[in-house]
């Protein structure tokens, strides 16, 4: 698959020669109607050959377990080799050979950018995650390990699952929670996964017999 021919959304609010992002939507001709270890290794190839087209692919890959829980993984100091956190929901980072991975398949990923103090989030919240206040978790980390003050921050949603299509508007609540916690610069792509099945994954419309989205975040 050539770069020009790679899923992959970009959002004007991330824009900017500090960091290297992506978003990657629906593989066209892959087969996912796996469970997900198997739906992910279909994918893994375009997967990697974006991280290769954002220059992402010299960097120490990392990734959350995903539970659908508000734990936090903080990486403050180079790592040798990728890594998967255990029990995580969020990742936090203030490491220029780090890239951050969230996967999503209706649930939200949350790209959180400090620009003032170079450092980055990526979160993975979903119905669990959001009454859990996951991303809140993520900007009091980054806050408190980081320095960084929500007035700096800019927030990103990505495409996620809304309604009619799901009983509640977990977007809109993330929204809610992040502008209560001080953050000011919110940006929110408006889009919804289930109403779209032929550009993204839609879990809840595809009965669980799907693939992964991926959310990539680096500083660069």
């Amino acid at each position: 698959m050539h770069n020009r021919d790679l899923p992959l959304e970009k959002f004007p609010a991330l824009d900017s020669p500090h960091y290297r992002y992506g978003f990657v939507g629906r593989v066209p001709g892959i087969e996912v109607s796996h469970d997900k270890a198997e739906a992910l290794s279909q994918l893994d190839n375009v997967h990697r050959s974006v991280r290769q087209s954002l220059a992402l692919d010299q960097s120490v890959f990392v990734t959350a377990e995903q539970v659908h829980g508000n734990r936090v993984a903080v990486i403050n100091a180079p790592l040798a080799s990728d890594q998967c956190f255990a029990g995580c929901d969020a990742l936090i980072t203030n490491q220029r050979d780090v890239t951050l991975g969230v996967y999503v398949a209706d649930c939200c990923a949350v790209y959180v950018v400090d620009p003032v103090r170079a450092c980055i989030g990526l979160v993975h919240s979903g119905k669990k995650g959001t009454e859990l206040a996951v991303v809140t978790s993520a900007i009091a980390q980054m806050r408190s390990g980081f320095g960084s003050k929500p007035s700096d921050l800019i927030v990103q949603l990505s495409p996620c699952i809304r309604p009619p299509h799901y009983e509640i508007d977990f977007a809109a609540k993330i929204i809610e929670q992040v502008r209560n916690h001080g953050v000011e610069k919110i940006y929110d792509s408006g889009v919804c996964t289930a109403c779209h099945v032929d550009r993204y994954y839609s879990y809840r419309a595809e009965k669980g017999r799907t693939g992964r989205m991926l959310a990539l975040l680096g500083l660069a």
